[in-house]
Formats: structure tokens, sequence, C-alpha cells
């Protein structure tokens, strides 16, 4: 899912994507939400497209490993750069803010398909989840496997402790049984050993 952009913002924004400390939030994986955006648009999911694919070029924009505040960083890039006059800049920095807890009203349309495709990966094909897991080591591996293995089992549960872990109910339909044991899958993997 495309829309009109500047080709220097393009630039910008392609070069931040393909940083080389990155392993997961790279360019990859915002293709991957574009189209994950397509299918939730072509299963009749209802959203305003410029805004939500524009905060996905931005959503991790800016992504420091251990960055406290990256979506703030990203949302206020995106202000900066789209500017004050473009009419889904407000938009586009609620939706980037709300990245950092992929919690959207169930009747925010617009925040539940960002959301919903930035959490695509987890119901992936096996093989696509696990170059997904271990990217995600690779970008933290200055922290000892310990404390990654703890600290990452935590994440996960938390997801799990969520009634759903999309909010659209297509993606529920789509991807959440497969999101649901790759999850498992991964808990029993960092726990057991």
């Amino acid at each position: 899912m495309q829309v009109d952009m500047p080709v220097g913002l393009v630039a910008d924004l392609d070069a931040r994507w393909n940083e080389p400390h990155r392993r997961h939030h790279d360019a990859r994986h915002r293709d991957e939400m574009l189209s994950a955006l397509d299918v939730l648009a072509e299963a009749g999911e209802e959203f305003d497209v410029r805004p939500v694919v524009l905060a996905t070029w931005f959503h991790d924009a800016v992504y420091e490993v251990f960055g406290e505040d990256n979506e703030g960083a990203s949302a206020r890039l995106a202000a900066d750069l789209l500017g004050a006059d473009d009419p889904d800049v407000a938009e586009v920095v609620r939706l980037v803010e709300l990245t950092r807890t992929h919690d959207p009203s169930s009747y925010d349309r617009n925040g539940a398909v960002l959301s919903d495709a930035d959490l695509w990966i987890l119901g992936a094909d096996p093989a696509r989840y696990r170059e997904y897991v271990d990217a995600v080591r690779d970008e933290y591996q200055a922290v000892p496997d310990d404390l990654f293995r703890s600290g990452r089992a935590q994440v996960l549960r938390d997801l799990l402790s969520h009634d759903h872990l999309y909010v659209t109910a297509t993606a529920r339909r789509l991807w959440e049984a497969d999101a649901l044991r790759n999850v498992a899958a991964e808990i029993v993997e960092l726990t057991s050993g």
C-alpha cells in the first residue's frame, strides 16, 4: 500500500529504515506492514489510507535499540518533516505515538489497523517468525542471554494477557491462531533452558 510522498521524504525515511544497527525494525518490517495493510483493506477493514500509510513509514523512523522514546522521537520527526500545513499531520503523529502501546480503542479504525499491521509478524509462518525472533535477539545482542530471555518472555506474556493479540476482526481471523502458537512456543523456548 502506497501513497504519494515527495521523493526527498522517501529517500530520507528509507535511509533511516536501512540504518546498519537495525535487524527487525528495518525496511523489511515497514514493507511487511504495508503489505499487511493491503490484506486488511482487501478484506474490508475501513481506515483512512493516507495517515495510516504515513504513520507506517514514520512509526520506527527513529529507532535506537536502547532508546527510551523512539515513538516520541519518530512522532516529532513526522511533525517536522510533514509540516503544520499537512492535513494529516496530527493524525500521523497520534498514530505513531500509539505504536508505543498497541492498545487502540476498538472504535479507532486507523489505530486498529496500524497496530495489527505492526504486530502482523506474530502470526507469520514459523520460518518467518523464526527470522523475526533471531533479528530481535540480534538487535539486543549487548544484553546478556539470561536477561534477554527473561525480559523477552515477559514482553510476550504481557501480549498474551490481553483478550486478543489483534484489534480488527480480520486480523483475528487471519493471524491470531498462528500468532498464539508462535508466541506460546517462543515463551517455552525462552523459559526452558
